[in-house]
């Protein structure tokens, strides 16, 4: 199976109350909280879709879109 390639991260800032859950879980380092508390992509090119981010968020605040093999 292929590493899967990221496509996007999807966030809705409505629903992020800035817990930085994902931002602990993230073992890249990939996100961060702004100056408003809320998270961020600060290094897209480092994930590696792991999903940890999306799957800790208690609010499902965050998605992490990977693309689909064969597809365009």
């Amino acid at each position: 199976m292929a590493k899967p390639k990221l496509k996007e991260h999807r966030i809705r800032m409505d629903w992020c109350k800035g817990c930085g859950i994902c931002v602990a879980f993230c073992p890249k380092s990939v996100l961060e909280l702004d100056a408003q508390d809320k998270v961020s992509v600060a290094r897209a090119e480092d994930c590696i879709c792991c999903r940890l981010c999306e799957l800790r968020c208690p609010d499902m605040a965050i998605e992490v879109v990977v693309e689909q093999e064969g597809l365009q």
